[in-house]
């Protein structure tokens, strides 16, 4: 019996992946988050690939050992910028690098993220988890989104998840300090939010030849999580990590959202690894879209 569309992610996990054999020789690449994880295993895969890797991470220490390692397996051109996501100012301060520094900007891939089971506040007083997830990608997609737009052809990616389902978005309670906080539901929330703006910048971005989709990255072995408390951390290390996957399969997935020609003119998409996949339907609602657009640009300082 077929799973109805909502379930699909279920049958999806289990699918045999598309790949590519696509070259990006010179390609500049973008990439948030990329010391460990799914972000790591995408940037050695995509440097294989023979790209210019430009890495935004927030620990410069581990990001220098992640750019020897690359350069030396791969010889190819590795730059590094430091940024902390949870703060907005240092996701300008990269991206004005980038401006300052790259012509043509071809792929960039928002895959930093962060997960918590208690409630936590920048200081600008966002909730971490809805900054980091939802509102720093998106303000560096918007600052770059130019350069990219005259770089075309190019391709956004969002790494998002399946906790998207888990919900938890409400537009009069962001930084929740309404409601007890969930950590499942704080990430989903922000991850819903990151879909439906996906769904407005597609729209907005027709006809530019600059392509934007999300993609869930499989269920695999992260350090996302890893800086809660002991009890969780144990849970993550010794009951959960032993069923989840290599992100190895995550990287080749992500390389081949960069890289395939057959992607070329497919936007506004929500993927399990390399399957196209129905979002739940909160995270379809497009009047909550634009609402959530309007409240992202005013929360980044896009508008005032």
């Amino acid at each position: 019996m077929k799973l109805p569309e909502e379930l699909q992610f279920i049958e999806n996990a289990r699918k045999p992946q598309k790949t590519t054999t696509a070259r990006l020789d010179g390609q500049v690449c973008v990439i948030t988050g990329a010391t460990s994880g799914v972000g790591y295993e995408s940037a050695k895969r995509i440097a294989q690939a023979g790209a210019h890797l430009v890495l935004v991470c927030r620990n410069i220490e581990k990001a220098n050992i992640v750019k020897s390692e690359i350069t030396n397996l791969f010889n190819t051109k590795v730059d590094l910028i430091q940024a902390d996501f949870s703060n907005l100012n240092y996701v300008r301060n990269a991206a004005n690098q980038i401006l300052n520094q790259y012509p043509a900007v071809k792929i960039l891939i928002n895959n930093a993220g962060l997960h918590l089971t208690t409630r936590k506040l920048t200081a600008d007083g966002f909730e971490i988890v809805f900054c980091v997830n939802h509102l720093a990608s998106f303000l560096f997609t918007r600052l770059l989104l130019d350069r990219m737009i005259n770089s075309a052809p190019a391709r956004i990616i969002q790494v998002n998840s399946e906790g998207h389902r888990f919900g938890g978005l409400k537009l009069d309670d962001l930084d929740w300090a309404k409601r007890r906080y969930r950590g499942l539901q704080g990430y989903g929330a922000a991850k819903t939010a990151q879909l439906l703006t996906v769904w407005e910048l597609a729209d907005k971005l027709h006809g530019s030849n600059v392509t934007i989709n999300a993609v869930h990255p499989g269920e695999v072995a992260t350090n996302i999580g890893m800086n809660n408390g002991f009890l969780y951390r144990f849970y993550q290390k010794y009951l959960l990590f032993p069923l989840l996957k290599d992100p190895k399969i995550s990287g080749e997935a992500l390389y081949y959202f960069s890289a395939a020609p057959e992607l070329s003119n497919v936007s506004g998409k929500f993927f399990n690894m390399t399957h196209e996949e129905k979002p739940a339907a909160h995270a379809l609602d497009r009047e909550v879209g634009k609402k959530v657009w309007d409240i992202s640009e005013k929360l980044t300082g896009l508008t005032t």
